[in-house]
């Protein structure tokens, strides 16, 4: 599904029209990915992962890497939620996949002392824009899969990639892909699959990430250079 709303550059804010589900603050966010420019293909039916690069956002009062996500509101479908999320933070605007949905975590924020569940969907990337949003307070980073694995700070988002990685690998072999389990994605509908599914639970970490201080272009050069300075998560 492509954006087709017009984008505001000013970011929303507050959490008047925040959605909870069971006191869980609901977040939707995306894997941003584009083809290498190696590879000039226009579809991703028989593409390898490594054909591709994943977009990672720097965070605004952290030194952490992630993939955009933010509040899913009640005055917007889930889909328009991510798409609007990943362009506020990233920048980018593109075709979020909703029948290549990736699923729902529930994790605690360290920060906020809260408990949330994340939806995530894949979103091919077809405008970087120059300006965006959050431009002043974030940085972008594309990386290769094997890359954005490594420097993702959130093991549920690391999942997520996982997740999208073993779809690519299922749709080579001409497995049918997974749809996702929302009826046009609606609030009511997505609570009670939630609700009723094994979703994963994780608590966030806390920061001591060292590769995370350096520059986007060090951290380029040190993930190819020196793969030991990332640390492993425990």
């Amino acid at each position: 599904m492509a954006m087709t709303k017009t984008l505001s550059m000013i970011s929303r804010t507050g959490r008047d029209l925040q959605r909870y589900n069971d006191g869980c603050r609901q977040v939707v966010g995306c894997i941003p990915y584009r083809y290498r420019k190696t590879n000039q293909s226009s579809t991703v039916q028989g593409t390898q992962i490594d054909d591709l690069e994943f977009l990672l956002i720097s965070s605004q009062k952290s030194p952490k890497w992630m993939f955009p996500k933010g509040g899913w509101e009640t005055d917007e479908a889930l889909e328009d939620a991510a798409l609007r999320e990943t362009f506020e933070e990233s920048g980018v605007v593109g075709d979020v996949e909703v029948q290549e949905y990736l699923g729902t975590w529930s994790f605690k924020s360290k920060s906020q002392g809260t408990f949330h569940q994340g939806h995530m969907f894949p979103l091919l990337v077809t405008e970087e824009l120059e300006d965006w949003p959050e431009k002043t307070v974030r940085k972008r980073l594309w990386l290769k899969f094997s890359e954005a694995r490594e420097v993702c700070w959130h093991s549920w988002m690391k999942e997520a990639l996982d997740v999208f990685a073993s779809k690519l690998t299922k749709r080579n072999k001409d497995d049918e892909p997974q749809t996702c389990p929302f009826d046009e994605l609606s609030y009511e509908q997505t609570v009670a699959t939630v609700s009723n599914s094994n979703t994963m639970f994780y608590e966030e970490p806390i920061i001591s990430f060292e590769a995370n201080d350096l520059t986007c272009e060090e951290l380029r050069i040190s993930l190819v250079a020196k793969p030991s300075l990332v640390k492993k998560q425990p």
